[in-house]
């Protein structure tokens, strides 16, 4: 196969208990004083271990939170704020929500309040209460920026109570494991800026996996978090998943093939190609020939250059992916909002290519040219949806 060229623990929640324990971890931390900010060294400090490095370690076995433990430092959030983030996970392993929920979870607070229990300059009771910052926005308060309607100012003000309230409603969402992380977010909020959560989700996926034992790379399957298992439509809580199954024969940019931005995935005509995360499509249409002919119809051969049959998917964080030598005219147009998983094509041989699989592409920045090309494998082994392939 060839193609050359290529287009520029789970538990049921026990929630007294749990609240009561977290309300009494926020009371001391939040309290002013030599107790608080000494309790506040213990969880992170100076010899806290890199966030990052715990995030790309092996994935599992996911592990329970530990919130009054030492917590790892993230260059994007102080340690309070991670803190934080540590509740909102605890709350939903407890109550036995799945960790594609704690990523959502993460991403919105980010959004909401930087990760930060915020009272509310025209709530004076909130002002009295402890706090992390004093936003303005109409009655919202706390990590969620909730208004009256979800509970007392207290209430609000305790994260544990927050994070369960985001939970009740997050989980009555539709299919909110498959939607885009901005849509099902959008849902349980109703913002005013409902395009703005996805742009968090990369480090959420992070924060949850150094937190939680990479639990972000995990799908549910028959109950239980699996490492490392997204294809076959089955999406990682980071929200990706591998396009097709199949093993990786040509690499990304061999010594022999120095120009091959992408890796190849050998896989039977016909096998339906998945899209690797929720996005829109930048890109459907047949890949000029070396002569300039859009000819796509028909099973290529090396040398014929061009993609084929191609798509273009633009998703949260700037990511950039490619889906090339498809049998027939893809399934999405240019514009289309695809989710996670979603069939966008069946694999073929059209275009530069001397046999049927799929050449997969992972760019950064919004570079669709080569320069923002990367390997997709550790890419994807990274996002809980591996390619099943030697670099």
């Amino acid at each position: 196969m060839s193609d050359v060229g290529s287009p520029e623990t789970r538990r049921r929640p026990r929630l007294g208990l749990i609240a009561a324990l977290l309300t009494g971890v926020l009371l001391l931390l939040c309290c002013a004083g030599g107790t608080a900010a000494f309790f506040l060294t213990g969880l992170g400090g100076d010899d806290a271990e890199n966030g990052d490095t715990l995030a790309g370690m092996e994935c599992g076995p996911v592990r329970a939170v530990n919130i009054a433990g030492k917590l790892p430092r993230f260059a994007e959030y102080g340690d309070t704020q991670v803190r934080n983030a540590a509740i909102i996970i605890k709350v939903g392993q407890d109550m036995g929500v799945p960790s594609r929920g704690w990523v959502i979870a993460l991403a919105t607070a980010m959004q909401e309040s930087a990760l930060r229990n915020l009272a509310n300059s025209g709530v004076a009771e909130s002002l009295a209460l402890p706090h992390e910052g004093v936003g303005a926005d109409h009655d919202s308060l706390g990590l969620f920026q909730q208004r009256p309607g979800w509970g007392s100012v207290a209430e609000r003000l305790t994260p544990a109570y927050a994070a369960r309230k985001f939970y009740e409603k997050l989980v009555k969402v539709e299919t909110w494991q498959r939607r885009p992380l901005t849509m099902v977010a959008q849902h349980v909020q109703v913002s005013a800026y409902p395009d703005a959560y996805a742009k968090h989700e990369e480090v959420a996926s992070r924060i949850v996996d150094a937190l939680a034992g990479g639990a972000a790379r995990t799908v549910e399957i028959n109950g239980k978090a699996v490492c490392n298992a997204a294809e076959r439509g089955q999406i990682a809580a980071s929200g990706w998943t591998a396009p097709i199954p199949g093993g990786v024969g040509s690499g990304f940019r061999t010594a022999s093939r120095p120009s091959h931005n992408g890796v190849d995935i050998g896989a039977a005509k016909g096998t339906e190609i998945r899209a690797a995360a929720a996005g829109r499509v930048l890109v459907s249409t047949c890949d000029e020939d070396y002569r300039g002919r859009q000819d796509c119809n028909v099973d290529g051969f090396p040398g014929k250059k061009g993609c084929g049959w191609f798509v273009d998917l633009l998703h949260a964080g700037g990511y950039i992916t490619r889906y090339c030598h498809m049998v027939v005219q893809p399934f999405v147009k240019k514009d289309q909002t695809v989710t996670a998983g979603q069939v966008i094509g069946k694999v073929g041989s059209s275009g530069n290519s001397s046999g049927p699989h799929l050449h997969f592409e992972v760019h950064l920045r919004n570079d669709r040219s080569a320069s923002g090309a990367v390997n997709p494998v550790p890419f994807m082994r990274q996002r809980g949806a591996p390619l099943r392939a030697a670099e």
